[in-house]
């Protein structure tokens, strides 16, 4: 009888028969008995009261009946933790047991028992079977120590696991230097910053060996860990690949997989022009083509990945069309994955082979897959030039199918169709239109609405079609509604004489009798623009548009580099970061493809010109509507115009309180952190800056190195001894369709400057830059236009210095230093914001005279009076007066009063805002007291170079209102930011004494 008896049972009260059966005399009665505790534990019952009696199995040498006892103890060893101590002395004793397997076996359990407090028992143990004579004991003892990593990590850093496992990579077992492997890897995924599988060439070596003879897991360990590995030339690179190559005929597709990703990375560092590189992409292709043969769940998973192989090198598979080709049986989801691929591998060579498959696709029973198919003909056409005409009149066999929803596809690609090849398929609209009343899909509606209004001159009764959909226009989705106001706009520039009630009737119903805010804009933008000036609304309405991209769906080139490297995982499946998808306490580590050798050309379509040729011909990323803020800023991002300082901007501004409440918000903010970043200016109105004449000393040195605001180290001077940041990532190049922006601020000699260096990571050249920024606290504004010389070729990168001024419009920011910034190139507009730091605002004129110092320092009310605290910085007095002139904060008067030092400093803003602070130095103490006062209520002081005016008047004379009621706060605020510059390294933030 088999062992299901033992979940069969009924009886009640058992529990007190089984505690008697476990302290039986006879072993195979208690091994009965513990076979019953397990079936029960297995179905849900608590038996965790049998807890010492079964423990006390423990003590025998029945293989079997020890591992039914460590599997209940794994179970129950958390809720009874106490109880579990007594399994300590077991556990020591069976790991010096002569037989290897009951070794094994109790070190695999204590990496199982999660209780903290036997956790520094069994180290010991572990520690001995680490080094055992037998390798199974060695490669379980090695995944032990990663469990009891996830523990206790430090307890395994102090008991020197780490290293043991390092030295186990040297292993003579293969199976135990994959458990090794698998381990350490572990452990990494878990601390990124720790450098524990420190590969080198030998260590590769010793890998790649054992590669060969280790279980199929085990290989997968390896080469998952092969591929982490940046080796140094092109030769290492070869000399990996030829010996990971035969892993390619394995039977387990997740070690072809495995092998395919460490494949395609090292392929990055081997030139085209090899001999090699040929031979591997032949030797790529049939290991992928045959895991297409597995079953359903297994092709779905290897055709995601084929999807990421394609689009980057699509040479690979491109004379293996026939195995996309759909079978019958195929589900629906391999179906549409077989399709996309299809579409990518679509070439002159086989475009007639692909419409031939199509077409019979489009005759299927699966909605689903017919609209695919159907909308596959059209990217055929948009994709090979010469196979347009073809794919076209096969759109129009189908239309004559009269098939609802075959219609409506056809109808959506043959839009598409148009405006890739404008004035070449007009021919079709008489066609179209007789199947105007069949469509009852807002997508295709809208299609036919958008062929209507493009073709109005062409066809007679344009005005009528688009009456006829105006008469339900309520019940329309927003899709078709803004279609439709669009569509009689363009009727109506073409025959006004014909549509002018028509017009009236539409904008009408757009504007006053929706709720659709879109609508309402797009419809008093059209209104406003017929109104004032119909010769601008025809060229901004009929203007020509750009013809559409071959490729609409491509991932965008970095993320397919970092998703290369997860061929064979979730990310690769899903087609995201694992970033995306991952939760929890882990960090994830973004990967990238190495860097080319030999040349940077990007991934080839299969008819791909030869290298050399244009670089147009590579096709472009082109977003969704979704990922686009808007394009409003090509209407006014040219060059600034030149012209003399806005002087006169206070008078426009009026008495307002711009910056009202938002410097107390300043201080709760992370002075230390770093800028800002993503799509900050998605939502504001950009409005060209005026600027000045470009300062002459533009020629400021450049920042580099990464570190934090405060880190004089990594910091680099200016001629007037300015503290520079280090230059920050601003715009990765993910959120900018590869056009990544790192910069920094830097002011010399009484001129600002934004250091940026602009990189492009994309697959095609940027030309055409343009900056502008939002209005801001301070009214930073460009003074000259971003000057890129030359055109941006893939992966290249330029530093450009951007002279700034201060007489740009200004609105309060939250945070206050906030600054929004658009950038502009022939691709598209990007948003992203930052934080400038405040010392670029100070002056070099902001040193007062003692007398007025005095005076103003006197009169400042308490309440207006800041304390802070700067701890562990080691400077004197001298020294810091030196370091803080240097970003024009001047010291006043220095004294002593016992013991410590006092320095009398002040500093003016750019818009003549003027702050006090007292410097108290202890020279025993590395902690001072920092005492800024803002100014008060101020007797009316003459002032030399101004005549009988106050001297805190400036012309913008609103900002004296916000002086008085919020200083405090920008006195902690330029605290913060400035003082911390008197350290060396970066310190803790300063605490408030009152």
């Amino acid at each position: 009888m088999t062992d299901s008896k033992y979940f069969t049972t009924t009886k009640k009260g058992e529990i007190f028969e089984l505690k008697a059966e476990l302290n039986s005399d006879k072993k195979e009665k208690k091994k009965e008995a513990v076979k019953k505790v397990i079936a029960s534990m297995t179905v849900g019952k608590d038996v965790s009261a049998l807890f010492p009696d079964v423990v006390n199995c423990m003590q025998t040498d029945n293989l079997e009946l020890k591992k039914l006892v460590y599997l209940y103890l794994m179970n129950y060893a958390k809720s009874q933790p106490d109880m579990a101590i007594m399994a300590v002395n077991t556990f020591v004793k069976d790991c010096e047991d002569p037989n290897p397997l009951i070794r094994a076996l109790a070190v695999r359990t204590m990496g199982c028992i999660r209780v903290d407090k036997i956790t520094e028992y069994l180290c010991e143990p572990l520690r001995k079977c680490l080094k055992d004579e037998d390798p199974y004991v060695r490669k379980t003892a090695a995944v032990c120590v990663a469990k009891l990593h996830d523990i206790n990590a430090q307890l395994v850093e102090d008991q020197g696991f780490l290293d043991t496992l390092k030295d186990l990579i040297s292993d003579s077992n293969p199976m135990v230097v994959a458990n090794a492997v698998a381990a350490l890897s572990e452990i990494a995924e878990s601390h990124p910053s720790s450098n524990l599988l420190d590969l080198n060439p030998q260590s590769i070596n010793k890998l790649l060996t054992a590669l060969n003879e280790c279980t199929e897991w085990g290989q997968i360990f390896i080469l998952d860990c092969l591929a982490n590995y940046m080796p140094k030339d092109d030769r290492e690179a070869q000399s990996i690949c030829e010996r990971v190559t035969p892993r390619l005929s394995h039977a387990n597709s997740a070690v072809v997989l495995s092998a395919v990703k460490v494949l395609m990375k090292f392929m990055e560092m081997l030139s085209k022009d090899l001999d090699y590189y040929g031979t591997l992409l032949k030797k790529l292709a049939p290991p992928l083509v045959t895991l297409l043969s597995a079953e359903p769940e297994l092709q779905y998973v290897a055709l995601r990945n084929i999807n990421l192989i394609v689009q980057k090198r699509p040479e690979i598979l491109k004379h293996e069309m026939k195995v996309f080709f759909v079978k019958y049986n195929d589900p629906i989801y391999v179906k549409l994955e077989k399709l996309d691929i299809m579409i990518r591998l679509a070439s002159q060579a086989n475009i007639a082979q692909v419409l031939a498959e199509l077409k019979e696709y489009a005759t299927e029973v699966d909605v689903d897959f017919v609209r695919k198919a159907v909308r596959a003909i059209g990217r055929c056409a948009i994709k090979v030039e010469q196979s347009a005409e073809r794919c076209v009149s096969t759109l129009l066999d189908l239309i004559q199918t009269k098939v609802n929803y075959v219609v409506q596809e056809a109808i959506v690609v043959i839009k598409d169709i148009f405006r890739k090849y404008p004035n070449k398929y007009e021919s079709v609209i008489a066609t179209l239109c007789e199947n105007l009343d069949s469509l009852d899909e807002p997508e295709a509606r809208a299609a036919m609405i958008w062929i209507v209004g493009e073709y109005a001159e062409r066809i007679d009764n344009a005005d009528e079609l688009l009456e006829s959909f105006l008469e339900g226009f309520h019940d329309e989705s927003t899709q078709v509604q803004l279609q439709l106001l669009t569509a009689i706009v363009k009727l109506f520039l073409k025959k006004p004489t014909e549509t002018q009630e028509l017009v009236q009737q539409v904008l009408s119903l757009a504007t006053q009798d929706s709720d659709n805010p879109d609508l309402r804009d797009r419809g008093y933008i059209y209104w406003r623009l017929l109104s004032t000036d119909p010769v601008a609304a025809k060229e901004v309405v009929l203007a020509e548009k750009p013809l559409i991209s071959e490729e609409t769906d491509l991932i965008e080139p970095t993320l397919l580099d970092e998703l290369i490297c997860y061929i064979g995982t979730l990310a690769s499946v899903y087609h995201k970061p694992p970033s995306a998808f991952v939760e929890g306490s882990r960090g994830v580590v973004h990967k990238s493809l190495p860097p080319r050798t030999g040349s940077s050309e990007s991934a080839e379509s299969p008819d791909a010109a030869p290298s050399g040729g244009p670089a147009a011909d590579q096709p472009s990323v082109i977003p969704t509507q979704g990922d686009l803020l808007g394009d409003l800023l090509n209407l006014d991002l040219g060059p600034p115009v030149s012209g003399p300082p806005m002087a006169t901007s206070s008078v426009q501004m009026g008495a307002v309180d711009l910056l009202g409440g938002g410097l107390d918000s300043l201080l709760r903010s992370d002075v230390g952190g770093s800028p800002a970043m993503g799509g900050g200016g998605g939502g504001s109105s950009f409005t060209p800056a005026p600027s000045t004449t470009a300062p002459t000393n533009v020629g400021a040195p450049l920042g580099s190195g990464l570190g934090d605001l405060f880190d004089l180290t990594g910091g680099v001077g200016t001629l007037s001894g300015s503290y520079v940041a280090p230059k920050t990532v601003w715009l990765p190049a993910m959120k900018a369709k590869g056009l990544e922006i790192s910069g920094t601020f830097s002011r010399q000699v009484g001129s600002i400057s934004m250091d940026l260096v602009l990189t492009n990571k994309a697959l095609q050249v940027m030309s055409d830059f343009a900056i502008q920024f939002n209005r801001n606290s301070f009214g930073l504004a460009p003074a000259a236009p971003l000057q890129v010389h030359a055109p941006l070729a893939p992966n290249q990168s330029v530093e450009i210095s951007l002279p700034l001024n201060t007489v740009g419009s200004v609105m309060k920011m939250d945070p206050l230093n906030n600054l929004q910034v658009a950038v502009k190139n022939n691709i598209d507009v990007f948003y992203f914001s930052t934080l400038y730091p405040l010392h670029i605002l100070f002056v070099e004129d902001g040193k007062m005279e003692r007398q007025m110092f005095l005076a103003t320092w006197k009169d400042i009310p308490n309440e207006n009076e800041t304390q802070f605290q700067i701890k562990d910085c080691s400077l004197n007095a001298d020294a810091v007066s030196s370091k803080l002139q240097g970003s024009n904060i001047f010291t006043i008067a220095k004294r002593n009063v016992e013991g410590q030092d006092m320095l009398y400093q002040s500093l003016k803003l750019t818009n003549g805002i003027w702050v006090l602070a007292e410097l108290r130095i202890q020279p025993s103490n590395p902690s001072f007291t920092v005492h800024p006062s803002p100014p008060g209520q101020l007797p009316a002081f003459p002032a030399p170079s101004w005549g009988a005016r106050p001297w805190w008047w400036h012309p913008r004379s609103c900002w004296w209102c916000w002086c008085q009621s919020r200083s405090p706060s920008l006195m902690g605020r330029v605290t913060l930011l400035l003082w911390e510059q008197l350290k060396d390294t970066e310190g803790p933030q300063p605490t408030q004494l009152h």
